[in-house]
């Protein structure tokens, strides 16, 4: 079992001060929400803390067997013509090829 306590309950101004680190403007009412839910969480947390886990070997991955990932295989491609049906401003060009056209964002 872990050694260590977790916190009663989480403050309005513990949520207050989290938020302005995160450059957050909460209203009161998310702060009064965040606030209660923050507490349920470590609640929660410290019930589970509570939990007899001696004997239980630590767990690395919860999957058992061999390998999940499926073996590569060589599958046709998607049409250009048809990844580009849906497009709202497709491109087809010979010289490039086919593409999306989006907006510029940089300069």
């Amino acid at each position: 079992m872990v050694a260590f306590a977790m916190p009663a309950g989480v403050t309005r101004a513990q949520v207050e001060g989290i938020a302005a680190l995160a450059h957050l403007d909460l209203d009161p009412s998310e702060v009064e929400l965040f606030t209660r839910q923050l507490s349920d969480v470590l609640a929660y947390v410290d019930e589970l803390q509570q939990i007899d886990t001696n004997g239980v070997p630590p767990t690395a991955d919860v999957a058992s067997g061999g390998a999940l990932d499926r073996p590569d295989e060589v599958r046709p491609c998607l049409d250009p013509a048809d990844a580009l049906a849906n497009a709202p401003d497709p491109a087809l060009d010979t010289a490039l090829g086919a593409f999306f056209k989006v907006p510029r964002v940089i300069g």
